[in-house]
């Protein structure tokens, strides 16, 4: 608790004073905060603090300082975020966006009734905010591993016999599009990592996992079907593909290759699905003893089911030789 009390003395002075502190749940390398602080002039400012916990293993993603420096060039590109108040190696403080962030809520909540057919066309539009950003924001985009060799790898050191993954990635490798741009990709923009108000999307979260490389990755990963949370609707369970390439590209994104977007969709399920295998053999190998990372196990075989859908009823074109 000492941490909370000096960031926020650090940010807003000496007389400020942390009036409340609600650690959320989530992250076991980081600590987040919900705090709300008084300052003696009578103020009140609604915070979020991300931590670094003390002894937690480093995360596979940017370091907090390197998150800082990303959502600040976010919002210069119009990229609905946070305000960072402060930040050093080991923290984050920002304000706090009202709103959720729980996709079945979104998804079906009447408080976010008129709000859902307009999100599709929303991320469109932030994702275009998103690939204008500068590749010096990501800071790392150099020697950038290839997306689907470093996911063949991670399946090949799990140990695991996946077939339908193999075909996946074989299938992958021989279909794969020409990438016409190179930018700032999010890596995680999905259902989930948006705050959503009545009015639709408030704020893009989560940007550990920021990386330089193909725009399309961002859409297809949005389009993924674990993202639906059941809904027919395939980008995040809200909205379809029309909206969300159109908002796109009138936003200034590149136009999109709707085959190149189903190869990246493809890719997404692929990945989602080996995450799945990985999460399930930190529990099985006593890396983590976890009812949660056992449960989700079971989402291997949906994700393989997936992806034999997907093989069968969109067959994915070769390129252009």
């Amino acid at each position: 608790m000492n941490d909370l009390h000096a960031i926020t003395r650090e940010a807003f002075g000496a007389g400020a004073a942390v009036a409340s502190s609600t650690r959320l749940p989530g992250g076991a390398s980081r600590e987040t905060w919900a705090l709300d602080v008084v300052t003696p002039g009578g103020g009140r400012h609604e915070l979020i603090l991300r931590l670094d916990s003390p002894g937690g293993a480093p995360e596979a993603g940017a370091g907090l300082a390197a998150e800082a420096v990303l959502m600040r060039a976010a919002a210069d590109a119009g990229v609905p975020v946070p305000r960072i108040v402060s930040c050093g190696e080991s923290f984050i403080l920002m304000t706090r966006v009202p709103g959720e962030t729980i996709p079945r809520r979104i998804l079906r909540d009447d408080a976010y009734a008129v709000a859902r057919p307009r999100l599709a066309r929303q991320c469109g539009r932030a994702l275009a905010a998103i690939h204008r950003m500068p590749l010096s924001a990501v800071g790392r985009e150099e020697g950038q591993q290839d997306p689907l060799l470093r996911w063949r790898d991670v399946l090949d050191l799990l140990g695991e016999p996946h077939p339908v993954f193999e075909l996946a990635l074989r299938r992958l490798a021989a279909t794969r599009p020409r990438a016409t741009r190179h930018t700032v990709v999010h890596g995680d923009f999905r259902n989930g990592n948006l705050i959503v108000g009545p009015e639709g999307i408030r704020a893009v979260l989560d940007w550990e996992l920021a990386h330089a490389g193909d725009p399309l990755e961002d859409l297809g990963w949005l389009c993924v079907k674990a993202w639906r949370f059941g809904s027919p609707l395939p980008v995040g369970g809200f909205g379809g593909y029309t909206d969300l390439v159109e908002a796109y590209e009138e936003a200034g994104g590149q136009p999109v290759d709707r085959d190149a977007l189903r190869w990246w969709e493809t890719f997404g399920v692929l990945k989602w699905g080996v995450i799945c295998v990985m999460q399930t053999m930190r529990h099985l190998r006593g890396g983590a003893r976890s009812v949660e990372l056992a449960a989700i196990g079971r989402r291997v075989c949906e994700n393989e089911w997936d992806l034999l859908r997907l093989l069968r009823e969109n067959p994915l074109p070769r390129p252009p030789s």
